[in-house]
């Protein structure tokens, strides 16, 4: 990367996606200032990897060619962009802002507005790929957003993406995160039942998956959850809070569409279960504790 593309990038969010993301900014070159709503999350990161920090948003903004938002939920991206101390207030004309948490269309909609207000370019690019993805550089990114804003977040955000794609205007990248995850959410429900009832009956669970795993019931769940699944390991990042927000978003978008989604329902309450035995940082996987005894689950 030539010196004429490194810009100074302010990184908000330090978590278990945001701080590879923002590590792999930093290898490439690129000069950051980072937030994180726990200081000490952040003075360890620049401790480990250089740069700055900054004591809030806007401090963290303030000069930034690009700002980049990894936190929660809307209400945490509200308070980091539009709140006291947000980074829009401080950001100049012309700027970018690419948020990277997966939040409501709504809100991707009110600050693609805001900010075209104030002169900003802003895209929302929620991702897909886990904690792995983040620390690997591979995450596959959907886009929403203008074409001149996407222009200019696309290399931005190839310093830790393997696929970067623009679905359409703003909220579209969100739109497309909702479906991502709806479709994650079917196939782990059926995968889990197959599982189970493959077990129960005493099966030779690799001999099962090596041979249905070259057939139509192949996925990348299957491929990389399955043998976990069996032998009871749910700690691979993607934790079951965060795919029940992601599904009750999911939800919501449907309500006001028209869309019923019974299925999608029905695995929002089997992930409550896991809930309830505790598991809310286990992985998505970990569905299958509902039908099969394990460690966890005795």
């Amino acid at each position: 990367m030539g010196q004429d593309t490194l810009q100074t990038i302010a990184f908000l969010g330090l978590g278990v996606m945001g701080a590879p993301m923002a590590r792999h900014l930093a290898a490439a070159g690129h000069r950051l200032t980072v937030y994180n709503r726990t200081p000490g999350k952040a003075a360890a990161w620049v401790a480990a990897h250089g740069g700055r920090s900054a004591a809030t948003p806007a401090a963290a903004a303030a000069g930034a060619d690009v700002v980049i938002a990894c936190v929660g939920a809307d209400a945490d991206l509200e308070a980091v962009t539009l709140g006291p101390d947000g980074a829009f207030a401080a950001m100049a004309p012309g700027s970018l802002f690419i948020d990277h948490t997966t939040v409501s269309a709504a809100i991707a909609r009110r600050l693609a507005a805001d900010g075209e207000a104030r002169g900003l370019l802003v895209v929302d690019a929620p991702v897909s790929g886990g904690q792995a993805g983040a620390e690997n550089g591979k995450l596959t990114i959907m886009v929403g957003g203008s074409a001149a804003a996407f222009a200019a977040a696309e290399p931005v955000m190839a310093a830790y993406a393997l696929r970067i794609g623009h679905m359409g205007p703003a909220g579209c990248g969100q739109l497309t995160k909702m479906v991502n995850q709806l479709c994650i959410a079917g196939i782990l429900a059926g995968l889990s039942e197959g599982l189970a009832l493959g077990m129960k009956a005493g099966l030779d669970m690799a001999a099962v998956v090596d041979v249905i795993g070259k057939g139509a019931a192949q996925s990348w769940q299957m491929d990389n959850r399955a043998a976990t699944m069996v032998r009871g390991q749910f700690d691979f990042g993607f934790a079951v809070d965060w795919m029940r927000k992601d599904l009750g978003l999911a939800l919501d978008e449907a309500r006001r569409l028209g869309v019923p989604l019974p299925m999608a329902a029905l695995v929002d309450q089997f992930y409550a279960d896991i809930q309830a035995l505790g598991g809310n940082r286990n992985d998505t996987s970990s569905l299958i504790r509902r039908l099969v005894k394990d460690k966890n689950n005795d």
